[in-house]
């Protein structure tokens, strides 16, 4: 049975209706119907911290999707199982895939600033200070694109892009 048909609680059970009314009214493709139930599936699994169920259904959806900012979305979310379970290279490698296809996503950027960042202050920890900076640039330059796309967001990185000395500008509009 598909996780969205064993929702007990009202408000995913009211999503999951009203998302499959939708579906039978748009006119569109089978296999993009079919896509967006294993995305929806995936979505449930993942918000549940079935990750593993999550995966299944996110490479079901990306077998299936055609769309490229769909695609995006899907290869997004996989990439945020790997960042929570801690396989970074990973998550970078889906972000990264997601970006390609949907350059217009400010929470891809972002996350690839906080690996960089994060594997930056490692660096610095085990005395790599170059390696360091060169992350701490990366991320800047990933915090900065982010900013542009979305400027009333990621207030910290602004913060730690004027303070790092990363960045002169007050406002990113």
């Amino acid at each position: 049975m598909p996780r969205s048909q064993r929702n007990d609680n009202f408000i995913d059970k009211s999503f999951t209706v009203m998302a499959d009314i939708i579906l039978k009214l748009l006119p569109t493709q089978q296999k993009a119907k079919e896509a967006f139930a294993y995305y929806r599936d995936g979505m449930a699994a993942q918000s549940d911290g079935e990750y593993a169920e999550a995966l299944d259904n996110y490479y079901a959806a990306l077998e299936l999707e055609e769309d490229p900012n769909d695609r995006s979305f899907i290869l997004y979310n996989i990439g945020l199982i790997h960042t929570s379970n801690g396989d970074r290279e990973e998550a970078l490698g889906y972000y990264r895939q997601a970006l390609e296809l949907n350059a217009r996503m400010p929470q891809a950027l972002n996350n690839i600033a906080v690996i960089l960042h994060y594997q930056g202050e490692h660096a610095k920890e085990v005395g790599e200070e170059d390696e360091a900076e060169a992350l701490f640039d990366e991320a800047a330059d990933y915090w900065k694109q982010a900013i542009r796309l979305a400027p009333n967001n990621y207030i910290e990185a602004q913060n730690w892009l004027k303070t790092s000395g990363r960045s002169d500008m007050d406002v990113y509009f």
